[in-house]
């Protein structure tokens, strides 16, 4: 294998693989990323056995072939080259000769036989998104996954077709709060007939992907228990979740009695104030909503007590709840918007954060007894 490459595309390939890679596997073939050279261009690949990924970007090939070698240590050392071509080669014992401008390495590799086979998903159904709405969509949902592995029908996003509305919904729960949020795609509906879910670590990729500046469409394909994202000439490949998601609709609660509009980011600040002196164990902060104010406060014996007031447009009567301040605080973090919608029932009932300006978009925090 013989070829050039431009450094920055280079770079940028070798970048995308570094999460996907598996440091800490029984398999060290899978901290490796598998170069394959040929008709004008190179392809790298990297997989964990449940997420993948192929990259394809045109190069300058001399002789074809493949191999792999570290993919953290030759993304170190590509990363700090000069802005030249750089050229790679591998050698008879499978190393590979890196060479740009006047600098030379030569790192150890395998050879490609030893690689496993990524999965390479063929299918006719697929479902195209604009960028922008998938990445609100993921940002939106993904971090209400569990991180518990023995729930692992909860360790991922849930993705269904909503038959009365048209939309893709896609929703994620941990027992303790919910996030979900509906948009139209207009094609490709007919691929989510079935629901399915999403891994959290794959999600996390594709995120990455979508916010890429020249990410424009991306389009989902799906054939058994296998999913693949494409992106031009970049390809996600995942395993999905197999289980049973729970009746989550079940839990979402009626329309809010109680409805209060506050800036977002001054909310926010409020609660990471207060919950500094929260207990760690718990996080819990009180809200104490009354006549014109709602009033945040936390305490805690070993350091003290913090409370913070919010002027807010309520007369009623008076509502003392509980939260968990790292559930809210990443709700609030989660939905961008300028204002956010603050809804309750009363005391016991949990409480939903939507957008001022999307009623497609929901997040329900379950109240902790204080």
């Amino acid at each position: 294998m013989k070829l050039t490459i431009g450094k920055t595309e280079l770079q940028r390939a070798l970048s995308r693989i570094q999460a996907i890679v598996d440091k800490r596997t029984s398999m060290p073939i899978l901290a490796n990323v598998l170069l394959e050279a040929g008709s004008g261009k190179l392809q790298l690949a990297a997989t964990d056995l449940e997420v993948g990924i192929r990259d394809e970007h045109a190069a300058q090939v001399e002789t074809p072939g493949s191999l792999t070698v570290s993919a953290k240590k030759f993304f170190e050392i590509v990363r700090e080259l000069p802005e030249e071509m750089v050229t790679l080669a591998a050698t008879p014992n499978s190393f590979l000769d890196i060479r740009c401008a006047r600098s030379h390495f030569t790192l150890a590799g395998t050879t490609a036989d030893e690689y496993p086979t990524l999965p390479d998903v063929k299918t006719d159904k697929t479902l195209s998104l604009q960028a922008v709405v998938l990445s609100t969509m993921i940002e939106r949902t993904m971090y209400a996954t569990s991180l518990d592995e023995t729930r692992y029908n909860l360790n991922g996003v849930y993705v269904e077709y909503l038959t009365d509305s048209a939309k893709v919904r896609m929703v994620a729960t941990d027992g303790h709060r919910l996030a979900y949020i509906d948009r139209s795609i207009g094609k490709g509906l007919d691929a989510l007939s079935k629901g399915m879910i999403i891994p959290r670590k794959a999600l996390t990729e594709v995120k990455r992907l979508v916010d890429e500046d020249d990410a424009d469409e991306i389009e989902f394909g799906f054939e058994g228990n296998s999913c693949v994202v494409r992106k031009g000439n970049v390809t996600l490949s995942m395993r999905l979740i197999e289980g049973e998601f729970p009746n989550y609709k079940q839990v979402i609660p009626k329309a809010a009695t109680v409805r209060l509009v506050i800036e977002r980011e001054f909310f926010s600040q409020a609660v990471r104030r207060v919950a500094l002196l929260s207990t760690e164990r718990t996080r819990a902060i009180r809200c104490d909503l009354t006549n014109g104010r709602l009033l945040i406060s936390s305490s805690n014996p070993d350091l003290g007590e913090a409370q913070e007031e919010i002027d807010v447009d309520y007369a009623g009567k008076e509502i003392t709840i509980g939260f968990n301040a790292k559930y809210l605080l990443e709700s609030l973090s989660a939905i961008k918007s300028k204002e956010v919608e603050f809804g309750l029932q009363d005391e016991l009932s949990p409480v939903q954060l939507r957008p001022s300006d999307d009623v497609d978009s929901l997040s329900v925090i379950m109240p902790m007894r204080i």
